[in-house]
């Protein structure tokens, strides 16, 4: 069997999304500290694990919305820069549709909608432990000159 050059296209452009998130996280010292994992990485899609910690719930015991903000947006800002194009965000909104508590395991999954030479769109879902829709956010990318890493 022959190898197709759209099967070599894909796997150097989902390497290069990979080694690009890990040096993002490297230098991003807020979803290290808060524990967020990178789950799954792959051009314009990026999946975050994150469990709730009681510092990080508010005065009603459940988790504190910047911090779920926090959470999308980290999922957000791997999965639109899986093009190794410096990428930050223009404009993030999130709705809150369910408290998360304290021991939930949280996951983010970042997918791109729209994405055009200097801009981009992507949706952010998280969910608990048991599926249950917990917030959904959305983000406007802004691609910066030069790369995350050297490639």
């Amino acid at each position: 069997m022959t190898n197709h050059p759209a099967d070599d296209d894909t796997t150097r452009a989902r390497e290069l999304a990979e080694r690009t998130a890990l040096a993002l996280y490297q230098q991003d010292l807020l979803s290290r500290a808060f524990g967020m994992k990178i789950e799954q990485v792959r051009p314009g899609h990026a999946s975050l694990k994150m469990r709730v910690r009681p510092d990080m719930t508010n005065g009603h015991g459940s988790c504190h919305g910047g911090v779920l903000f926090a959470f999308a947006d980290s999922a957000f800002a791997f999965a639109c820069n899986t093009y190794n194009a410096r990428t930050v965000a223009a404009a993030a909104s999130i709705e809150f549709l369910q408290a998360a508590r304290q021991d939930d395991e949280l996951t983010a999954v970042a997918s791109e909608v729209w994405r055009s030479r200097r801009s981009g769109l992507y949706d952010v879902t998280i969910v608990n432990q048991k599926q249950e829709r917990i917030a959904l956010f959305r983000g406007r990318s802004h691609q910066l000159d030069g790369n995350v890493i050297d490639d």
